[in-house]
């Protein structure tokens, strides 16, 4: 993030180091604002923290009677809704640096289009990274257009609660069944055809790839522990280790194949049980 042509974080902006920078800062949350305000001063003393708003209406208020500052840091959720309101509701004209707890593959909209993101808890070296970036976009005759409305938008999309599938449409002897998603245990390949368990032991025949799963399943309750097995988390009874640094399950319902966490997904895996 905020790359600037392999030199250290920091010393672009030393050098480009601007007199009186006025930022302001939009966040609702008082520990995380008392904790920016005091990273930013420690980078540049002359960085000047104008005002601190925690919410859409106060934000689009100040912006419509103050005068535009050099940078604004805008967290993503406030108080009242999400930020973007802010950009249908006023001209925002200051480069805008957003801060957020998404995660990182949901803002790539904005890493693109040269404006830049931190993902909370906000690390001094990121922030440095990003003054960096702001510095080499902004300070100069001629900063790049930026899109904001476009922008704003395309994040809005991406940050839209995902619809995962909620039945599978199967075969059972000479009709069709649909099987709620929360009703299966566990998927898996057998030869070239991939399966179902249902909790109450019941197997069909699926007529999607594991790969296909892949965006069909909630990650929060099901994981794919290897090509061949997608597992839910009330599947997993017992957990053993397993040459070659892999994990065995032994699940619930039983299955007649072994079900293997593969090795480059142990820690993962381990991370997706303990949430």
């Amino acid at each position: 993030m905020g790359e600037s042509d392999g030199q250290e974080p920091g010393e672009l902006f030393r050098k480009l180091k601007l007199t009186d920078m006025k930022i302001l800062i939009i966040e609702d949350e008082e520990l995380a604002v008392k904790k920016l305000h005091k990273m930013l001063v420690s980078i540049d003393k002359d960085i000047e923290v104008i005002a601190n708003l925690d919410s859409i209406e106060s934000s689009v208020e100040w912006l419509e009677n103050h005068e535009v500052p050099d940078l604004v840091m805008m967290d993503i959720e406030l108080l009242d809704g999400q930020s973007f309101e802010i950009f249908n509701r006023v001209k925002v004209k200051s480069p805008v640096i957003f801060t957020t707890s998404y995660d990182e593959y949901a803002l790539k909209a904005f890493k693109v289009n040269s404006v830049d993101y931190l993902l909370k808890p906000i690390q001094k070296e990121d922030l440095t990274a990003a003054l960096d970036k702001y510095k080499k976009m902004f300070v100069s005759a001629a900063p790049p257009p930026i899109n904001m409305d476009m922008l704003v938008k395309e994040l809005q999309q991406k940050l839209q609660p995902k619809e995962f599938r909620k039945r599978f449409l199967v075969k059972n002897v000479q009709k069709l069944v649909s099987v709620e998603t929360e009703e299966i245990a566990y998927f898996y390949s057998d030869g070239r055809l991939n399966f179902f368990k249902t909790y109450d032991n019941k197997k069909y025949v699926v007529d999607y790839t594991m790969d296909d799963m892949e965006d069909m399943l909630d990650p929060e309750r099901y994981f794919r522990i290897s090509r061949s097995f997608y597992v839910s988390i009330d599947s997993v009874d017992q957990i053993n280790d397993y040459f070659g640094n892999r994990l065995i399950l032994t699940l619930k319902p039983a299955v007649d194949k072994e079900a293997l966490v593969s090795r480059e997904k142990v820690t993962e895996f381990k991370k997706w049980l303990g949430k």
